[in-house]
């Protein structure tokens, strides 16, 4: 519809919206522009006139509606396909990495004797495993560690729980692993702090654990159970369900120990949390990162939970804080790697290496705190010719000496 007032319609719709009605617009018009039509004319043109200029606009307003709508929509689709090809590819590319990696463990697997020492007792040690960042560099003048480290560490571990198990003439260990087997990488200073990539760490930690275990079963039967922590985790976000928990470097590391080792018995269970009969007590297993602080209502709102179901927990074990904590119906233990850059600069907080050790025998439950800094003495492991295939950094090597500033005034 095209008139010959269309010259004015910018100032015609300003009037419009500024309430005045068409009459008055018609005698504004009129009087600016000499126009020479009457009054009552103009009012019934212009009237048309903006009826259908404002449904032209509103036309308008909608197909650039619809047009947002079908671009916004075309980009969803566009993003969603990526990711699906993004996702696609990762998981075929998981199964064949996995299938790969089961062949070869299978292939090259241990055949492990398993210890022949009994006693006529129904003594358990149980030696947990907790927090030991396998892949991380500390070069601080308080700790340090890396493999070779971790390696005289672990040594020094087994043979104080050998000690125990002899002591108590235990007829089996049971090894549980409550996760954080490697340090996390999603800050600038965890990455900086890394031996080697995760891929390469999670052969070397196999490497390390499968020494411990086969020392631990020279003098009784091993079994070894695992659930996972969050720094190993691979996805960024946290997981609650065991198939998300489970995609984790600590899950893979005890899959790859038990195809490696088919003679030891490997307890599997849930990824987050799992319960094991000790002698007629069931010991809940978990990181620890599912107690937030551990204040006394989150533990009892943890044991609650399972009594609903009918089981009641007689002892909770953990890690997650690397610190150690022992009570009655809970323990927490240190972790492997001891302080680190972050704990002591950026949480204020200086700890030592150490690991649990809890005895069931006929006359209770003996909790133990085994100190591991210092391993000077130790040789441990020998590791040599993996960290040189791995190419796997030394503590030496993250930084110079720490220079500790004081101003005297």
């Amino acid at each position: 519809m095209r008139s010959k007032y269309d010259i004015y319609k910018d100032e015609i719709l300003k009037l419009f919206d500024d309430g005045k009605g068409y009459a008055g617009i018609s005698r504004y018009l009129i009087d600016k522009y000499y126009l020479e039509v009457s009054v009552d004319y103009l009012r019934k043109t212009i009237k048309e006139l903006v009826r259908y200029w404002i449904a032209d606009k509103d036309i308008v307003n909608y197909n650039i509606k619809l047009a947002k709508q079908k671009q916004r929509l075309q980009d969803l689709n566009r993003i969603e396909r990526k990711s699906f090809r993004e996702d696609s590819r990762f998981e075929n590319a998981l199964v064949e990495y996995n299938d790969a990696l089961i062949k070869l463990l299978e292939k090259n697997s241990l055949n492990v004797k398993l210890s022949k020492i009994k006693h006529d007792t129904d003594s358990v040690i149980v030696c947990q495993i907790a927090d030991t960042h396998f892949n991380e560099l500390v070069n601080l003048d308080s700790n340090k560690y890396d493999f070779t480290i971790a390696a005289k560490r672990l040594q020094k571990y087994a043979h104080n729980v050998k000690k125990y198990a002899k002591f108590h003439k235990a007829n089996k260990i049971l090894v549980a692993i409550t996760g954080d087997l490697l340090n996390s990488d999603r800050r600038l200073d965890e990455k900086l702090a890394m031996a080697t990539n995760r891929a390469k760490a999670t052969f070397l930690s196999v490497h390390l654990l499968k020494h411990f275990i086969l020392d631990l079963n020279e003098v009784s039967e091993v079994q070894v159970c695992c659930v996972t922590g969050n720094e190993s985790r691979v996805n960024e976000e946290l997981g609650w369900v065991d198939i998300v928990a489970s995609d984790n470097y600590d899950f893979t590391i005890f899959e790859m120990l038990r195809l490696l080792m088919p003679n030891i018995n490997f307890i599997r269970g849930n990824a987050l949390e799992l319960v094991v009969e000790v002698n007629g007590k069931n010991m809940l297993v978990i990181h620890g990162h599912q107690l937030g602080k551990m204040d006394t209502n989150q533990i009892a709102k943890l044991v609650s939970k399972y009594s609903a179901k009918g089981v009641i927990i007689d002892f909770v074990i953990c890690g997650h804080l690397h610190e150690t904590m022992i009570k009655d119906n809970i323990a927490r233990s240190a972790s492997l790697v001891g302080s680190n850059a972050y704990s002591e600069n950026a949480l204020n907080l200086t700890g030592t290496a150490a690991q649990n050790i809890y005895c069931f025998t006929s006359d209770g439950r003996h909790d133990i705190r085994i100190d591991l800094q210092e391993t000077d003495q130790w040789e441990g492991y020998d590791i040599n010719k993996e960290l040189f295939a791995y190419n796997a950094k030394s503590s030496d090597k993250t930084k110079k000496k720490e220079t500790v500033f004081k101003i005297i005034i």
